[in-house]
């Protein structure tokens, strides 16, 4: 991807992946995910009316992958802080499940790293919660054909690092990592983390001293800002 893929939509930024477009579903199959149930209730039926079938909706980014693998939608909707596993880690695995459903992120957040982050891992799609629900529509609909969409409003300078493939800063946590400082940050204890991953609590504590030496904060305190701020969790 180069400057020279940009374009413009009424409502946002389309950076089209040829290797990724295909023909548009008449009605765009999507999945919903936020752990606030009156929201995605509301976002459900406003999506309804715009003839885009609702095709199950998650409550935790577990559920969100679960779902995502039984009904393959064409769009997964995601929030980025989302019990048990967040946004960015549940589209990690709904790739893996799912891989051709494409992920819309459907946040809050507008910061740079935040946009950044979802960038690389692979979305299709940006939307704030602040906009229009058209936005919303226009991304679905961009993501069912391979586009990437992002709302006005996103961080341009995620973006041209993003196109600029400027690296990290910060020394990169496995997707499992990310998982256990999550759920670290919930207040789940060490045997409650090892049986929600399925492993045991010793490999449960290896990955916190991981986490430790990377980021450089010692206390459970720190680790639970360190998530609040990433989006991991609510504050």
């Amino acid at each position: 991807m180069n400057r020279d893929e940009l374009g413009l939509l009424e409502d946002g930024v389309s950076l089209r992946d040829t290797s990724l477009s295909v023909e548009p579903s008449a009605r765009p199959r999507v999945l919903l995910a936020d752990d606030h149930a009156m929201f995605t209730e509301a976002l459900r039926s406003i999506l309804e009316r715009e003839h885009i079938t609702v095709v199950g909706i998650a409550t935790d980014g577990r559920e969100a992958a679960r779902l995502a693998e039984q009904h393959r939608p064409d769009v997964a909707v995601l929030d980025l802080a989302m019990p048990l596993l967040n946004g960015l880690s549940a589209a990690g695995e709904i790739e893996r499940r799912s891989p051709e459903t494409r992920v819309v992120i459907l946040t809050s957040y507008s910061e740079e790293q935040y946009v950044l982050d979802a960038l690389r891992a692979g979305v299709c799609g940006y939307v704030l919660k602040s906009r229009a629900i058209s936005d919303l529509v226009h991304a679905i609909r961009a993501a069912a054909r391979g586009v990437l969409y992002l709302s006005q409003g996103v961080s341009r300078e995620a973006l041209r690092a993003f196109l600029d493939k400027k690296p990290a800063c910060n020394a990169p946590l496995s997707g499992r990592e990310r998982e256990v400082l999550q759920l670290i940050a919930e207040g789940k204890p060490i045997k409650e983390i090892a049986l929600l991953l399925c492993i045991s609590a010793k490999t449960v504590e290896t990955h916190r001293r991981r986490l430790v030496g990377k980021l450089d904060i010692p206390e459970t305190a720190g680790l639970v800002r360190y998530a609040i701020r990433q989006g991991f969790i609510h504050a």
